[in-house]
């Protein structure tokens, strides 16, 4: 069963617990900003071979509004993960909320 949490929830979570999260949006969507530590998994990548991305502990998925991280959570549900949560709202919402977001520094050649 997938749990749906709202983001403050979703910071205790991460606060409480060691959890794998994975944010499964488009490079774009990545690159211009993703909660700590999220590994990430693009929604499509996910699907062909979800047992060999994820880790068997507690899953937060994440995307963009938390459309396609719904779909990833229904999927590894499936597969048997019991520890599953969805980010309502998603990346929008966790930055509304007021938490913080990690934009990777890009480097270029000199």
């Amino acid at each position: 069963m997938v749990e749906t949490l709202e983001a403050a929830a979703a910071a205790a979570l991460l606060a409480e617990l060691d959890v794998d999260v994975v944010d499964v949006r488009d490079d774009r969507e990545w690159s211009s900003g993703h909660i700590p530590g999220a590994r990430h998994i693009p929604l499509e990548t996910l699907r062909t071979d979800a047992e060999a991305y994820l880790a068997h502990k507690p899953i937060l998925f994440i995307c963009a509004r938390g459309v396609r991280s719904l779909n990833a959570a229904k999927l590894a549900a499936r597969l048997g993960y019991t520890q599953v949560y969805n980010l309502d709202g998603g990346t929008t919402a966790w930055s509304k909320a007021g938490l913080p977001l990690v934009v990777d520094a890009v480097t270029r050649a000199a």
